[in-house]
């Protein structure tokens, strides 16, 4: 049996099982934003780096963005939305000056 049908058995076995039931995220769409917000030729980079526990800052501010965004979806109170709502656009602002600067310098890390 070659190893892709190999992989492809014990994965349905595995879902057989009902071990992938409890996931988190089950039944939601993936959100792959922040992937395609990070310029492709730094991708790999800080996969291996958030592999070893390292956020570059370009990515920690993506994932606060996010989660502002989160929050925001969950909030009524009009003053707490008006005050995520700047917070997101601080942080898209930092970020878009992060990702200007990387472009300037040719995506050196400097």
């Amino acid at each position: 049996m070659g190893l892709e049908k190999l992989i492809e058995e014990r994965i349905k076995e595995a879902i057989e099982r009902g071990e992938f039931d409890d996931l988190a995220g089950k039944g939601k769409p993936l959100d792959l934003s922040a992937y395609f917000q990070t310029p492709e030729d730094l991708r790999l980079g800080y996969s291996i780096l958030r592999s070893a526990g390292f956020l570059p800052e370009e990515a920690r501010l993506l994932k606060e963005v996010e989660e502002l965004r989160e929050r925001l979806t969950r909030t009524e109170d009009p003053i707490m939305r008006a005050r995520l709502e700047r917070q997101i656009a601080d942080k898209q602002a930092q970020h878009a000056m992060l990702m200007e600067r990387r472009r300037r310098r040719g995506g050196n890390f400097k």
